[in-house]
């Protein structure tokens, strides 16, 4: 039997190529320990449904130790409750995010010895014991809003010995403490909270994401108070911060009505229709223009299109590819909006999104595009 410390080298010299300092810290870090168990999607199911896996016997570090997100926690279940029978269904609301991804956020946040770092989302603890292990435990305080992650993660961090600080805290409000030199968040926030800023010292840096979009941020605390950055060149998509132990139901009943019926406001398509799961600088863009928005698609067997877009209020949009049409309902006009954002993002040449600066600030948090013409509010 291969030792895991061995997969867990070649894993580190997988992800941090371009990250050495972080080498040894992936490399000394049981992941076996922090997952001993995740969820998996079940192909072909409907409705969506996962199931358990646990270590294959003649291969048990393959998987624990490449470089994959392993989903924890499907609804307000997790692995740890669950067997072999379970088939859960639901969205994701834990998980041990691909390490090559912490890595290029901790490179990003470049933290040293000296500073106190401050971990949003503790999840399976991953990224705690990273950080703890090159900064040292009493450097790192990870919060999660799940009572049962950070008991299990602070339980199984002290296992191979790293003792950081780990609490349970809402993300969007008070903070265990005011005063860091580094925050990472593996939660999407939008807004940035406001505490977070308060927190941060000057010359501070956060490394986050926005909720319902692809946009990684890497930004610094100046002598203003103002925090300023920039979106980076490669997409991260992270859960969005929760309050209870699952995220509201997705919106069933908007799409039931949107689903095959006519809708009070019909009209031709113009163009092919928008890929907004490839295509995802226009749905970040679609989505920071009008949040909140529920996207689902379907392709037929003769390889047409259809795409919904649908909203809490219950406007909905669906656009068909084999009639060329677009049929939309409720107080809105969905697709009217995402044709809008796209029109003028052709228009600015498509610029790429990780050009955009953002400034974060207790008022207010705004992205620019680098020639202006795009300004949005987080």
């Amino acid at each position: 039997m291969t030792d895991w410390t061995d997969a867990a080298r070649k894993l580190a010299d997988q992800v941090t190529a371009t990250a050495p300092e972080w080498h040894d810290s992936v490399g000394s870090t049981p992941r076996h320990q922090l997952v001993p168990r995740w969820w998996e999607p079940i192909p072909d199911s409907y409705p969506f449904a996962w199931g358990l896996r646990t270590p294959q016997p003649n291969h048990q570090w393959a998987e624990i130790y490449a470089d994959e997100t392993l989903v924890t926690r499907v609804g307000s279940f997790h692995a740890d409750a669950a067997d072999l029978s379970d088939r859960p269904t639901g969205l994701p609301t834990s998980s041990s995010t691909l390490p090559g991804l912490i890595v290029r956020m901790l490179h990003l946040l470049d933290p040293d010895e000296q500073n106190r770092v401050l971990d949003v989302g503790t999840g399976s603890g991953y990224s705690a014991a990273l950080l703890a292990r090159r900064l040292g435990d009493t450097q790192v305080t990870s919060i999660d809003v799940d009572a049962y992650l950070v008991d299990a993660a602070r339980e199984r961090l002290a296992d191979f010995g790293r003792t950081p600080h780990l609490e349970v805290a809402d993300a969007t409000g008070s903070l265990p403490d005011t005063d860091y030199d580094r925050i990472i968040a593996t939660v999407s926030v939008r807004p940035i909270p406001r505490a977070w800023l308060d927190a941060l010292r000057p010359g501070g840096k956060i490394v986050t994401t926005i909720t319902g979009t692809s946009l990684l941020i890497n930004a610094e605390k100046h002598a203003d108070g103002v925090v300023r950055g920039r979106v980076q060149p490669d997409p991260a998509t992270f859960m969005r911060t929760r309050r209870d132990t699952d995220y509201p139901a997705r919106l069933d009943h908007v799409y039931d009505d949107a689903r095959d019926q006519p809708g009070t406001d019909t009209r031709p398509v113009a163009g092919p229709l928008p890929d907004l799961w490839e295509d995802w600088e226009l749905r970040c863009l679609y989505e920071l223009d009008t949040p909140d928005i529920e996207n689902r698609s379907a392709t037929r067997e003769d390889g047409t299109q259809l795409l919904w877009l649908l909203a809490a209020d219950g406007s909905w949009a669906r656009a068909d590819s084999e009639s060329k049409t677009v049929h939309q309902s409720g107080p809105r006009r969905l697709w009217d909006d995402l044709e809008r954002v796209q029109a003028k993002w052709t228009a600015a040449g498509h610029f790429p999104l990780h050009t955009m600066t953002v400034e974060l600030g207790t008022d207010g948090s705004i992205l620019t595009s680098s020639d202006g013409n795009w300004t949005l509010e987080l």
